[in-house]
């Protein structure tokens, strides 16, 4: 067994190394989300470890006895010249040593090296995955924990009973947007808010924004911050400040005396005459019934009150501590939506762009997102940065177009596809378009459909390679002189309705606007 004296001096050193490594991680050059959330989860690796060395040097210090005996065995022996105790402590040393003499020195020391190494590709093989234990923690909807995953939730929400119409996620996610006003969900039914399904969906929902808070901010002291949001909460419940909560003792009452009919044996609430004729002649109600004859008490129910004949105000103080827990998880998940804000806000821009993206535009997003983020540039002890300006400068005399790359297209590929040719169209305000092909695809493209709107013509296929405007007010002037309507069928097929619903043509439309009629 070690000194305590030892224990407490290795201690110190362990706990101040370790600072040391701190310093160092938080010191690094963050320049993206995952490099930031890794040096973070790091730190709080690092400020575990020092909380359970301080922890234990404080137990140390605490026993008195044990270090006065140390002191009083490593003091100035009765006897000069008396060194049996050093030698003691010598061969104790020497028989650790000789049993394992391949033990290294420090174990702290390879702990902190592998906290502080980084991962570099170049050191390893193409075959290697690297495996980030950080980016294990979130799914694939979460991204690195850029946005919240709330589509589990958002089915358990849509499950609840008397809850409506279904709404669609992005509904959801502007529900609980909600929080930076007040409670989420109290646009509810009461009847809703008061049931087992409901506290165990708000139940999950805190589990998972917690969870999620602690991933993506290790660093944040996130059990200071419900303990006051759940002294806050008591103050407010005991003061029944609580919106959508503050007659929920009165809810539920025994016997029929409030809303809806009570049934004693079944320890449950009807809603209605008919549906409480109707269960008397379950299964369930006469075994409920037969079982309160033979028992002097009746069963148990969470969904009732305590007692058969409970009185008017225990039953409703009794029924306000059983939604106690749901008004609770309500509170704390509104207190942790309002800290994630712009996440909720990202959540819904992300969600919005994925809705426009094709199902290839996605698998693509989803390869980039799997690819190692490029190393950072390192300069030179002398000139790096100069050299490196050097070497990202492209040498393009021809002025070639440049390519998916970054570098100019081969001469050979600019000449097959005539970019060195320009067509000029004056329909796109003089627009220059580089090739034929370009030339070619700008005719179904927004510049020149606009252009074509603006001089009223329809952007037609009799209108292909027409680029300027005389041209194209003389062909159209000849398909008319010909009897060809057809081009111009969106004047009568383009349909608008007035204030008062009168639907009309956009030629009859536009004549009676002009003339005041409508």
């Amino acid at each position: 067994m070690d000194s305590i004296i030892e224990i407490q001096r290795q201690t110190h050193e362990e706990i101040e190394r370790y600072e040391r490594a701190l310093y160092t991680i938080l010191s690094r050059h963050q320049n993206a989300h995952q490099s930031r959330l890794q040096n973070e989860h790091k730190a709080a690796q690092i400020l575990d470890r020092i909380s359970s060395r301080v922890t234990t040097l404080n137990s140390t210090y605490q026993d008195q006895d044990a270090r006065k005996v140390e002191i009083d065995a490593v003091s100035a022996p009765s006897q000069p010249g008396d060194l049996s105790e050093f030698y003691a402590r010598l061969g104790k040393i020497q028989e650790h040593h000789n049993k394992y003499p391949d033990a290294g020195a420090d174990g702290v020391e390879f702990e902190i090296a592998a906290l502080l190494d980084e991962f570099d590709p170049e050191d390893y093989d193409d075959a290697y995955v690297y495996e980030d234990p950080v980016a294990n923690m979130f799914s694939g909807e979460e991204v690195y924990g850029k946005y919240l995953d709330l589509y589990a939730n958002h089915t358990a929400f849509n499950n609840l009973k008397n809850i409506g119409k279904r709404t669609g996620y992005l509904q959801y996610l502007d529900a609980l947007l909600f929080a930076e006003k007040g409670l989420i969900h109290t646009d509810i039914p009461n009847e809703t808010r008061l049931t087992r399904d409901y506290e165990t969906y708000i139940g999950a929902l805190h589990t998972y924004l917690t969870s999620f808070l602690r991933r993506t901010q290790p660093l944040l002291d996130t059990e200071s911050k419900q303990t006051a949001t759940i002294e806050e909460f008591n103050k407010k419940w005991e003061a029944g400040e609580l919106d959508g909560w503050t007659d929920v003792g009165q809810k539920v009452q025994a016997d029929g005396n409030g809303e809806g009919i009570w049934c004693t044996p079944c320890q449950r609430m009807y809603s209605k005459q008919t549906v409480y004729d109707a269960h008397l002649t379950s299964k369930k109600h006469i075994k409920a019934t037969s079982r309160q004859v033979s028992s002097d008490q009746p069963p148990t129910n969470p969904n009732g009150p305590p007692s058969a004949t409970p009185t008017p105000n225990g039953n409703a103080a009794s029924s306000k501590d059983k939604h106690r827990t749901a008004a609770l998880f309500t509170y704390l998940a509104t207190a942790l939506l309002a800290d994630l804000v712009q996440t909720l806000n990202d959540t819904k821009a992300n969600v919005e762009r994925r809705f426009s993206l094709t199902a290839k535009e996605r698998e693509q997003e989803i390869l980039e997102a799997q690819k190692p983020p490029a190393p950072l540039p390192t300069a030179g002890p002398e000139g790096g940065a100069e050299e490196e300006e050097e070497e990202e400068r492209i040498y393009n005399p021809l002025k070639l177009p440049m390519g998916w790359d970054g570098k100019p297209i081969p001469y050979w590929l600019y000449k097959l596809h005539g970019l060195g040719v320009e067509y000029r169209c004056e329909i796109c305000s003089d627009h220059v378009y580089m090739g034929r092909k370009n030339f070619e695809r700008h005719f179904q493209e927004s510049r020149h459909a606009f252009g074509m709107r603006a001089l009223g013509l329809p952007n037609t296929k009799h209108f292909h390679e027409i680029t300027k405007i005389e041209d194209a007010m003389a062909l159209a002037e000849r398909l008319k002189r010909e009897g060809r309507h057809e081009i111009f069928e969106q004047e009568t097929m383009e349909e608008l309705e007035d204030e008062e619903g009168n639907v009309y043509s956009r030629k009859t439309y536009d004549d009676l606007k002009k003339q005041g009629l409508i």
